[in-house]
């Protein structure tokens, strides 16, 4: 995938020693993933498919691992020499909560999302009435026109 970001230092996992990242296109298809879903995770999915697909601008979701829905892709490298694929913006319908990735850490919009965590190179939400879909979306379409780099 074209990404306007060929090589973006400091995106992706610490240089740490720690495994490769396992996170790549999955050759599974993401309506198969989709279809394996209950009822209420299948629900937030449809619902984040539609909002992220709005915010990046009609880019193709694409399934990297097991359950992450990625869009967009962007190569990182580390000082270290550790460099290694990642997507722009995503998010995966877990059991307990949703994880987002990727997303604009502006302060601002972080106080109107409404009720979330934040983890280290993610947000997670418990549904998606508890926050402000307008804002997640705009939170979404930052990052994705933004500069990785000001992604934590």
């Amino acid at each position: 995938m074209a990404t306007p970001f060929e090589s973006v230092p400091g995106v992706g996992a610490p240089a740490r020693r720690v495994p490769d990242l396992r996170t790549a296109p999955s050759p599974a298809g993401l309506d198969d993933y989709l279809d394996t879903l209950d009822a209420r995770r299948r629900g937030h999915a449809d619902l984040l498919l539609e909002l992220f697909a709005r915010a990046t601008d009609g880019a193709a979701p694409v399934l990297w691992g097991e359950s992450m829905v990625g869009y967009g892709e962007v190569h990182y490298r580390y000082a270290t020499g550790r460099e290694g694929d990642t997507f722009r913006v995503g998010f995966s319908p877990r059991r307990a909560k949703l994880s987002l990735y990727g997303l604009a850490r502006d302060p601002d919009l972080l106080e109107r999302l409404g009720k979330h965590t934040a983890g280290v190179a993610c947000l997670y939400v418990n549904k998606p009435e508890d926050v402000d879909l307008e804002v997640l979306e705009a939170m979404v379409r930052r990052a994705w026109e933004g500069d990785p780099r000001t992604w934590a």
